[in-house]
């Protein structure tokens, strides 16, 4: 099972950006223990960090037709207003799930709208670095059925 993690703009910097919102948990760490969870569970995972729009939709469209299985998706502060990374979701035939660290909808009004929702099998945030980890279970446990 292949399973693609795709972070957006100024994930790199967790651990030192804003840790009384993000925590202090590194980009890396996240990956190390996703990787632990994956190895249990019998999955394969690729991780992709991304600055520019531009090459998340890129991304996302080479794994729409690669062997990619699921996606997971933090797209930063792009999940409330690209319309363009949005229609790149949508076109995608394999399940996506939107995570956020932060509790979204508790923060800037401006954050409480999600342009990519609409198009994903489901949205977890607020718990922290674990939100990775709840997807991939969700991922797991629905990969192969009809959730998109």
């Amino acid at each position: 099972m292949e399973v693609l993690i795709v972070n957006g703009p100024n994930l790199n910097t967790l651990g030192t950006r804003e840790p009384d919102i993000y925590g202090q948990v590194t980009f890396s760490e996240i990956e190390d223990s996703l990787l632990a969870e994956a190895a249990r569970l019998g999955v394969n995972l690729t991780f992709f960090q991304s600055n520019s729009e531009g090459e998340l939709i890129d991304k996302l469209q080479e794994a729409g037709v690669g062997g990619t299985q699921g996606i997971i998706i933090n797209a930063g502060a792009l999940t409330h207003y690209s319309y363009s990374l949005a229609d790149a979701v949508k076109a995608l035939k394999i399940p996506v799930v939107e995570v956020h660290i932060s509790n979204i909808f508790a923060r800037e009004e401006f954050r409480h709208t999600s342009v990519i929702a609409p198009f994903v099998a489901g949205v977890i945030a607020g718990f922290g670095p674990a939100v990775y980890s709840l997807a991939l279970q969700a991922l797991v446990g629905d990969i192969g059925q009809d959730i998109v």
